[in-house]
């Protein structure tokens, strides 16, 4: 790219990482298409209208281009790229197995329209070898060869939706490239729009920092969600105890309990993990202990439910489904698993979320009530399963009868 040249960048994918990856680089100067296969996600777009709550309709005016993925005007915007970044879904399958069908058929879209010269960056959360031993040989099978005809690079997305403390462009960007050319293009690219970037070795070692991240944090809330339980048990306050050994200044972060982890990361990553080593014959007894802590924390809270109810099939109001606070995201969320538990106990359940005005369980569709004094008063119990933070808590705590999964009306947080 010639001096004071504008970078021309495609990002393919425009959920949680790839909408704000895409609007961040159209701000610091960048022509920015974004693409996506999801016709109704582009028409919300192209009308200015946001489905993600850290981005601003107004925000949108960034990005020059937001176009249908099988579109003529796709495909010319494609070629005229010199940076693809794709940030598709990876979840797992009916089987909890790695479900690369999106990265797979992204890349077979790009051997069709790949231009000499061109750089390909996966920014998806997936499993150590993907790059090397799943999206090159595609590349491969059409003749193109990394290094030469174009440069493939991965580099792990670390967005954190909602978190007003780290910006996009402030958390140290992990990347890699599968030839060192490939490392050297990345490197020049992301230096220029990121704070820090941190150059490892290969893609596997990248992919595996992602997949190590969101471990650790699937261990240590399991871990507070055990002592939480625990302490129940022995009569002893744990948020106390927590905040107590929270004054630590060295060797301790602080993980709070609560209904169980939700969204694409923390839940989905350590299962790539778990399977890539199963490849292997090998195994980590710490995931999988800490993932059975996880999966039975609803039924958890659903015995709390039915022991306050002492066996009566009343009427309760679920506060929150989404998966974490300020973020509309319902993935993996564990109060939907909580919800529809309720629902096939013989419970009538409704549910408040600001964040998610309607929710489709069980082939039924179910609408957000508001939270007033009339609404509460309907309701035997509350169950408080996502703390965002523009709830009324003033409200919350002058309900008598009320389940508070996030500890938050009595301590603050």
């Amino acid at each position: 790219m010639l001096q004071g040249q504008i970078d021309r960048v495609a990002v393919i994918g425009l959920g949680y990482v790839g909408l704000p990856l895409a609007l961040h680089l159209a701000k610091k100067g960048c022509h920015v298409t974004g693409i996506d296969q999801d016709t109704h996600k582009i028409e919300l777009l192209q009308q200015g209208s946001s489905y993600i709550p850290d981005v601003k309709d107004e925000e949108l005016q960034a990005v020059l281009n937001f176009i249908p993925k099988h579109t003529d005007a796709a495909v010319a915007l494609l070629k005229a790229a010199e940076y693809i970044i794709v940030t598709v879904p990876t979840p797992i399958d009916e089987h909890h197995e790695p479900d690369l069908r999106a990265m797979i058929a992204v890349t077979n879209y790009l051997c069709q329209y790949l231009q000499t010269g061109q750089t390909i960056i996966y920014e998806s959360s997936t499993y150590p070898g993907t790059v090397e031993e799943v999206i090159e040989p595609i590349f491969k099978r059409q003749h193109f060869k990394a290094g030469k005809d174009y440069y493939l690079c991965y580099s792990p997305e670390r967005i954190d939706p909602a978190n007003k403390q780290y910006t996009l462009a402030s958390i140290p960007k992990v990347i890699s490239g599968q030839t060192e050319s490939s490392l050297a293009k990345i490197d020049q690219f992301y230096a220029k729009y990121f704070a820090e970037v941190v150059p490892v070795s290969s893609p596997k070692v990248a992919e595996l920092a992602k997949l190590f991240e969101n471990t650790q944090r699937l261990v240590n809330i399991s871990l507070v969600n055990e002592l939480d339980e625990l302490c129940e048990r022995l009569d002893i306050d744990f948020y106390e105890a927590l905040q107590a050994a929270a004054t630590k200044p060295f060797g301790f972060t602080p993980y709070w309990p609560g209904p169980g982890i939700g969204g694409h990361c923390i839940p989905v990553d350590p299962i790539y993990l778990q399977w890539k080593l199963n490849q292997y014959g090998l195994s980590s007894q710490l995931v999988a202990a800490a993932r059975e802590i996880n999966d039975t924390m609803p039924q958890k809270i659903v015995k709390k439910v039915e022991a306050e109810l002492a066996g009566e099939t009343g009427a309760i109001l679920v506060v929150g489904l989404a998966y974490k606070r300020d973020v509309n995201d319902v993935r993996e969320s564990p109060a939907l698993t909580i919800f529809n538990e309720l629902l096939q106990k013989g419970y009538q359940v409704d549910y408040h979320d600001p964040y998610v005005p309607t929710v489709v369980l069980e082939n039924k569709s179910y609408q957000s009530v508001p939270l007033t004094n009339e609404t509460l008063s309907k309701y035997q119990l509350t169950l408080l399963l996502t703390d965002h933070s523009n709830l009324d808590y003033k409200l919350l705590s002058k309900v008598e009868n009320i389940i508070d999964t996030r500890h938050v009306l009595k301590t603050g947080k």
